[in-house]
């Protein structure tokens, strides 16, 4: 799964690395991003405009404010099956903008797993695929609310957990994006090339998500 992450670029790198996109015109950083909590997306409805989403996937269908915001996460290998995820699989697709996410590693016997911080080697940011939804409440009002899709974990990942987040390449926006109804994205959801990827163990800080400050993100070796 994916749990937390970081979106710590400023606006203006943010603008360089997706340039063919609109962006609010400041965003504070965020070095521990939780669920529940609001996220940075673009979603696939023609605007190419990226707008805050709140992190936990509400189906339209849901009657109740609290139901399934927990749906943090969607396998890929059923979301064309799963009624929460089916709709939005083909007609509400998004790119949730990142910089970096954590995972919690086991080791042996220990009774706290170990939080690693996974990144580009470039440092540059980048996008998971995502799901996206419009849940309206009884009282009229509009909640937008997504979900962050998981896959395999690649060569880098496989030692630390048992999913990853997909993240997709430049070159699958425009498909993922892609307004009309789609079934055929399926072979975007792979994991990312591991060789350009790279991970370090991290401070249990990160556990909380009260703690939302640069020291999240630094080695623990170094702390």
């Amino acid at each position: 799964m994916c749990g937390r992450f970081t979106l710590t670029v400023n606006p203006a790198d943010l603008k360089d690395a997706f340039a063919n996109f609109r962006f609010p015109p400041r965003f504070a950083p965020r070095f521990n991003i939780a669920p529940s909590q609001p996220l940075l997306a673009i979603p696939n409805d023609g605007h190419r405009q990226a707008t805050f989403f709140l992190w936990g996937f509400m189906p339209t269908w849901a009657k109740d404010a609290n139901f399934e915001r927990r749906l943090i996460n969607a396998r890929s290998e059923t979301l064309a099956e799963k009624p929460s995820f089916k709709g939005a699989y083909k007609y509400r697709r998004c790119l949730i903008l990142a910089d970096g996410f954590y995972e919690w590693q086991a080791l042996g016997k220990a009774k706290t797993k170990t939080p690693h911080y996974i990144f580009m080697k470039s440092r540059q940011p980048f996008a998971f695929a995502g799901l996206w939804s419009d849940w309206e409440s009884a009282d009229g009002s509009t909640v937008k609310t997504c979900t962050i899709i998981t896959t395999q974990p690649n060569e880098l990942m496989r030692p630390i957990h048992a999913r990853m987040p997909v993240i997709l390449p430049p070159a699958a926006y425009r498909a993922w994006l892609d307004p009309r109804p789609r079934n055929d994205l399926q072979p975007l959801l792979k994991p990312y090339p591991a060789e350009e990827m790279d991970a370090y163990p991290v401070s249990t800080l990160v556990n909380s998500p009260t703690n939302d400050r640069m020291e999240c993100v630094v080695p623990s070796t170094l702390l």
